[in-house]
């Protein structure tokens, strides 16, 4: 039996060998989930005299191939870490993580293959162009010439015009969509954006967004963390909540809203009220000025047709009304004040 020597191999053939197995397995079959992740779990050691700490204790969680991912926790939940366990950063200490159904452990090259990640921190050389910077990139994971779509990339994020201008000339809104183009030149089919808005002005935001919207929209997975909440509620149809290394809430966006069975309705009043008519008393309603009462209901017990019907038996005048419902911030907070901090291990 003559057995085939790789040693001699050149590392680009290598990294060519790789994304095309990667390609092989996306075209022979798509899985149902891009990210599969069983009992993970990661402890780091402690040292002059500190506890080991477990970051993650545990932790199960899918992501559907095609999802716009959102994963929310406080500082510290242990969100980094996951995302640098999928990515090849950090040893896990005990479980099992599959990126487009690839075992990170078995076939470590290809499952990195598979996932392009956009760090917190911008990490660019300052003297290479943007053209320059993807060209070097795609050559590290083996992307032949023939290939490589760089201007097409730097199109997409708004980009083209400063193809040939120094990293350290670009704005920080730029920097931050080159390093969606610089994550997204070996076309992964799960893109990672680690707080990718932070420090981001509104305009540099919105534009991110949209090209991140584009990017799923044509079949790439995302996995999102931000503490831009109202940009998760906005974008992600399915959110995981993570909390001192568990993972303590997993739900379509809107089901989760619909956890905090909570509402408030304002009625701004044509007249003066001196007090709350008794008719009222039923609700829970306080007089906040003399022309506001505000009603406090659970949606699932009183419909706010039953409130507006009494406070019209009551010959009150209805000038302007407003509703508070439930956001994912008051989701958020719930359930992270709820859990206590676990122990050291």
């Amino acid at each position: 039996m003559v057995r085939r020597r790789t040693v001699g191999v050149r590392p680009r053939a290598k990294a060519r060998a790789r994304n095309a197995d990667l390609s092989a397995t996306q075209s022979a079959k798509e899985p149902v989930n891009a990210v599969e992740i069983r009992g993970l779990t990661k402890t780091y050691k402690g040292g002059h005299g500190m506890p080991a700490m477990t970051a993650l204790d545990r932790v199960d969680l899918d992501i559907p191939r095609g999802a716009l991912f959102g994963l929310l926790g406080p500082n510290g939940a242990g969100k980094s870490t996951l995302i640098n366990i999928m990515a090849g950063l950090v040893n896990k200490t005990a479980g099992t993580v599959r990126l487009w159904d690839i075992d990170i452990d078995k076939k470590p090259r290809q499952a990195r293959a598979a996932i392009g990640v956009v760090p917190q921190e911008l990490n660019l050389d300052a003297f290479f162009t943007p053209r320059e910077m993807l060209a070097f990139q795609a050559g590290l994971y083996g992307v032949p010439r023939a290939e490589r779509h760089t201007m097409e990339l730097l199109e997409a994020v708004g980009l083209a015009d400063k193809a040939d201008a120094y990293a350290r000339t670009l704005s920080g809104g730029m920097r931050r969509r080159l390093m969606v183009a610089k994550a997204m030149v070996h076309s992964p089919p799960i893109l990672v954006l680690d707080e990718p808005t932070a420090g981001v002005d509104v305009e540099l935001r919105q534009q991110l967004w949209a090209q991140v919207r584009a990017l799923n929209a044509a079949g790439t997975t995302v996995l999102l963390t931000t503490h831009y909440l109202e940009e998760a509620e906005e974008l992600c149809d399915t959110i995981a909540i993570i909390n001192h290394g568990e993972v303590i809430a997993r739900e379509p966006t809107e089901s989760l809203l619909q956890r905090l069975d909570r509402k408030e309705l304002a009625i701004t009043t044509a007249s003066d009220l001196h007090a709350v008519p008794d008719a009222l008393a039923a609700f829970n309603v306080e007089l906040q000025s003399p022309r506001r009462l505000c009603f406090r209901y659970r949606p699932s017990e009183t419909r706010i047709r039953d409130i507006l019907t009494a406070v019209r038996s009551c010959g009150i005048s209805i000038a302007d009304l407003t509703t508070h419902e439930a956001r994912l911030e008051d989701i958020f907070l719930e359930l992270t004040r709820d859990q206590p901090a676990k122990r050291s291990a």
